[in-house]
This record gives structure tokens, C-alpha cells and sequence, in this order.
């Protein structure tokens, strides 16, 4: 009901008449059916604009910190996020997350639409990084249709970081389906897995223009942050030499 809601009341016209969002590619969307859009992630925006271009409701798996806050903030935003379809994904890994992802199986299995993004977190510069199999398994598992879809210059209306979006035009394109049916029963084989991913993570390079990044991009992440550390303790450690020579 809080979905349907926000996006005819609130969020669908407020998007459409400030950002005039566009679209190609709709007829690869099916009317009905489970459904998996696996697209690429450069903003928080994009589970707000994907909702809007599309008619039926969708579905993301969200970061499970969003559920467990504490006070009332905690409480208002695990009902909003349930509210508007979203599901929690642990991403610490093992048993914690392959329950998070069945949740999404059971979605589709109920004929739903769901929202993947294969990298795992957002673009930290533009690029499209390496995909997670974890997309590949669900898909196997769920026999549902992929759909690829690019979110396009949804980083210019708000960059990671930022407090409040900009105005810019964006679009999202949908890809024609992906068959994935050749490889039925073999879910439990890496290798199909990896094979499965790197073929949706190519077809997304292809319909976003991104230059594709064989690496994943929580470990740019990590790494651009252990860097930041490391000169900001260096500037630190320089000021303060600089500080005791001023004083001596």
C-alpha cells in the first residue's frame, strides 16, 4: 500500500516532472511473470528511478543495516523500507547471506520483480566493476527472466555523499532479456556461475557506455580508503613535527 502510494502521489511525479526521467527499451519489459532487473549502480537514486520507469512493482535487496537501527529513527525506517518492497540482504557472507538472498527467491517465486545490482555497492568513480555470482545463482535457482538494465548519469543528480540530489535528466534502458536456460540444474558449478555473471556484467558495459573494470568494486573501496588514511595520518604526523620544531 506505501508503495503504491508514494510512487502515484509522491515520488513518481515529483521524479517525472523535475528529473524527466527517459526510457528506451520498454518492450523488453514483461507484463507479467518473476522478473530479475540486474543493472548497474552509480547512486542511491537508482532504486528510486527504477521503480518509476517501470509499472509493475519491484522489489531490491537492501542492506540489512536498514532494518536494525535502534529509537525511533531505527523503527521509522525499517517500516519504510518494508513499506516500499524492500527486502534485507546480510552482506557479511556465508549462512547470513544465502538466507538474505533466499528471501529473494521467495519473492520470485510468488511471480514479483526484483532488483539486483550485481557489483554489490555503488560505482566509486563511473566505471562498472566486476559482478557478485550470488545475481547467477538466484537466477538459476528462481527460473525467472533477467532483464539488464543501465541507469544512466544517475551519479550527476547525486554523487555518493551527497546530502540533497541535483536536478539533471536521467534515463534507464532496458537490454533485451538474457536466457539463461542452457545452464538449468547446475547452480551448485562456480564456474557456470562466474560464466553467467561476467556475461551480464558485458551486456551491461555494452547498453550503459561504461568501461568495465575486472575487479570488485568494494576492494577500490577499500583500498582508496586505506590510502586516505594513510595521508591523512602522514599530514597529521607532519603537523605535529612541524608543531614541536615551532615550539622548540
Amino acid at each position: 500500500m506505501l508503495y503504491w502510494f508514494l510512487k502515484t502521489f509522491i515520488v513518481g511525479p515529483f521524479a517525472n516532472s523535475v528529473f524527466r526521467p527517459w526510457t528506451r527499451g520498454d518492450e523488453n519489459v514483461p507484463a507479467s511473470g518473476a522478473v530479475i532487473f540486474a543493472s548497474n549502480h552509480l547512486s542511491f537514486v537508482d532504486s528510486v528511478f527504477l521503480p518509476v520507469a517501470v509499472k509493475r512493482p519491484i522489489s531490491f535487496l537492501a542492506k540489512s543495516e536498514y532494518f536494525t537501527g535502534k529509537g525511533i529513527a531505527g523503527w521509522a525506517t525499517k517500516h519504510f523500507f518494508l513499506g516500499i518492497n524492500q527486502l534485507p540482504i546480510d552482506r557479511s557472507g556465508g549462512k547470513a547471506s544465502e538466507a538474505s538472498l533466499n528471501s529473494g527467491l521467495e519473492h520470485l517465486a510468488k511471480g514479483g520483480q526484483l532488483g539486483i545490482y550485481p557489483e554489490g555497492t555503488r560505482s566509486p568513480d563511473g566505471r562498472l566493476y566486476r559482478g557478485r555470482t550470488g545475481v547467477a545463482r538466484m537466477i538459476l535457482e528462481s527460473g525467472a527472466m533477467v532483464v539488464p538494465v543501465a541507469m544512466i548519469d544517475t551519479e550527476k543528480v547525486m554523487p555518493t555523499g551527497a546530502r540533497f540530489p541535483k536536478v539533471r535528466r536521467v534515463g534507464v534502458v532496458f537490454g533485451e532479456p538474457l536466457d539463461f536456460s542452457r545452464f538449468a540444474g547446475m547452480e551448485g558449478d562456480r564456474f557456470v556461475l562466474r560464466s553467467i555473471t561476467d556475461e551480464i556484467m558485458y551486456e551491461l558495459s555494452r547498453i550503459s557506455g561504461q568501461e568495465y573494470v575486472d575487479v570488485y568494486a568494494s576492494s577500490v573501496k577499500k583500498t582508496s580508503k586505506s590510502g586516505v588514511d594513510r595521508r591523512a595520518a602522514a599530514a597529521r604526523a607532519k603537523a605535529k613535527a612541524k608543531a614541536g620544531a615551532s615550539a622548540s
